[in-house]
């Protein structure tokens, strides 16, 4: 079955992005990284980079978006 994502180079790009993105490129650019992590065709180690790339992209995502008024 060919893979429908986009190549794990580019996954990993386009999660620099993230944070300039918007809400609904935002959300293609995590299915597009969350199809990588799936594809055990991946490198673990590529596949382990994407996951540490979008592990601190969300992190980084929530510190900006969350202010004192917020809660959870």
């Amino acid at each position: 079955m060919p893979h429908t994502h986009p190549s794990p180079d580019k996954v990993y790009e386009n999660l620099k992005k993230l944070e300039t993105a918007g809400t609904a490129q935002g959300a293609e650019y995590r299915q597009d990284a969350v199809e990588v992590l799936a594809d055990l065709d991946v490198d673990v180690d590529v596949r382990q980079e994407i996951a540490d790339r979008l592990d601190d992209t969300n992190h980084l995502m929530t510190l900006k978006n969350v202010d004192g008024e917020d809660s959870y």
